[in-house]
């Protein structure tokens, strides 16, 4: 196999790989050996059909097969040899275009933007702050509120009264479009509706409040566009709605009747979980916050030319994602907008491979047993159904791979947090909450300069 340099770009290479055609003939017969002991043709045993007959009925069969591996065998040797890091997946040109005639030697052109290569800072000079809030004990007892309030009963209302917001009305109802179209969820009888809690379309519940038991009701509402049935999404109808009965909601005492209820020995114990489960979420918006201020750090103190493959690679799964959410609000994405999302796909690629090399240089793994426990821990996340989770996962091997970035980009944090210097600072919980992480990401900063150069 002989590989030359054609062209040198930045970090873009082209190489131009020559396999000999002997190389590909012996490889050719080799498979069709192999594949001759199997193979029936009518006046021949398996195993003793002569070279040329099976070249005469299997040949440009083999020669297919025999030619992809060859390209997939070369194209690594030839990476190998020049000593090249592929940023993604080369693209390949035969020399003779798509045809290739039996007997010459294979030549085709590997184009491939290379991994660069780049001084990683001094870790132990990162300086970040942790911000770290105590639980309050205000948000415990609000905490507590909100679970007494979700596990409160409703009693009939005796009195001749008419319902209000908070209240529980049951009711029959049917309905149909302003066509006169009845679909399937639009009728149903003694239906819990609690008033202003938003759980049914838009308007619904408002025309509801000051109606009495015995009372019918004409509901007029438009589904909104993004309705889940298509029939429906954006078309207005009526409701015929009969109110049966109006329910008050009955105070919910946090005692130890309530801890019992939901599992606990005492209201003690209810409040040791909850300062447990508070405590718990600010520990992990801390790390949010902490991870975030150490990606700036890193990103503010590294500087090189970036594979555009990746970087476009990047930028058209943001853009999409952003798409999906634009429809969902029914909007458009706008060229503003994809304008905001180039830096922000700079930005990852950047920090990646950043990541990827102080984890390369660290020998920082991801194990097998590290795999299995976040799968596990995903598929508790499914109540009831833990055993089809894990089945699915089983039996899709290249999903479980999935888990593996993610995991890795945490040790490899984990790691640099060892190396830098991390000072606790007490914040409130409103400065923890202030900044979405999202939005963080859409600042890129001002790049220190860094040594650079391309494999």
């Amino acid at each position: 196999m002989k590989v030359s340099v054609l062209k040198q770009d930045g970090l873009t290479r082209e190489l131009e790989v020559t396999v000999p055609a002997a190389t590909i003939l012996k490889n050719v017969e080799t498979q069709l050996v192999a594949y001759g002991k199997n193979a029936k043709i009518a006046g021949f045993r398996p195993g003793k059909i002569p070279m040329p007959i099976l070249k005469k009925n299997y040949g440009r069969m083999i020669l297919g097969e025999v030619l992809d591996k060859t390209v997939q065998d070369s194209m690594a040797n030839a990476l190998r040899e020049q000593d090249i890091r592929p940023a993604m997946q080369p693209k390949i040109a035969l020399k003779d275009g798509e045809s290739f005639d039996e007997g010459k030697d294979l030549v085709y052109t590997m184009t491939v933007e290379v991994l660069p290569t780049f001084d990683v800072m001094d870790l132990s000079k990162v300086k970040v702050e942790k911000p770290v809030a105590k639980v309050e004990d205000k948000v415990v007892q609000e905490t507590l509120d909100r679970v007494a309030k979700s596990n409160r009963s409703f009693v009939k209302v005796e009195s001749d009264r008419a319902a209000k917001l908070g209240d529980v009305v049951v009711v029959d109802f049917s309905g149909t479009t302003k066509e006169g179209v009845s679909l399937p969820g639009m009728s149903g009888k003694d239906m819990n509706v609690e008033l202003g809690s938003g759980q049914l379309i838009p308007c619904f519940e408002d025309q509801l409040v000051g109606k009495k038991a015995g009372d019918h009701a004409h509901v007029d509402v438009t589904f909104p566009a993004d309705y889940g049935v298509n029939e429906l999404a954006g078309k207005g109808a009526i409701f015929h709605v009969d109110v049966k009965e109006i329910r008050e909601a009955a105070d919910t005492a946090i005692d130890n009747a309530l801890a019992e209820k939901l599992g606990f020995e005492n209201v003690d114990t209810l409040k040791d979980a909850v300062v447990k489960n508070i405590a718990e979420d600010y520990a992990q918006l801390s790390r949010l916050r902490l991870k975030r201020a150490l990606l700036d750090a890193l990103d503010e103190n590294h500087s090189f030319e970036l594979p555009q493959g990746m970087v476009d690679m990047e930028f058209e799964s943001i853009v999409k994602q952003m798409e999906q959410e634009k429809k969902q609000a029914g909007e458009e994405i706008t060229q503003a907008d994809k304008d905001e999302l180039k830096p922000i796909a700079e930005r990852r690629v950047r920090l990646g491979l950043v990541l990827a090399e102080i984890g390369r240089a660290n020998k920082v793994e991801v194990k097998q047993e590290e795999l299995y426990k976040a799968i596990y821990a995903e598929a508790r996340k499914f109540p009831g159904q833990e055993q089809q989770v894990l089945e699915f996962y089983s039996k899709n091997p290249q999903v479980i791979e999935s888990f593996r970035a993610p995991i890795y980009e945490d040790k490899v944090i984990d790691f640099i947090l060892t190396q830098a210097t991390v000072t606790d600072k007490e914040v409130s919980i409103e400065d923890l909450t202030a900044e979405d992480d999202d939005a963080a990401e859409a600042k890129p900063k001002k790049k220190a300069a860094s040594k650079k150069k391309a494999e």
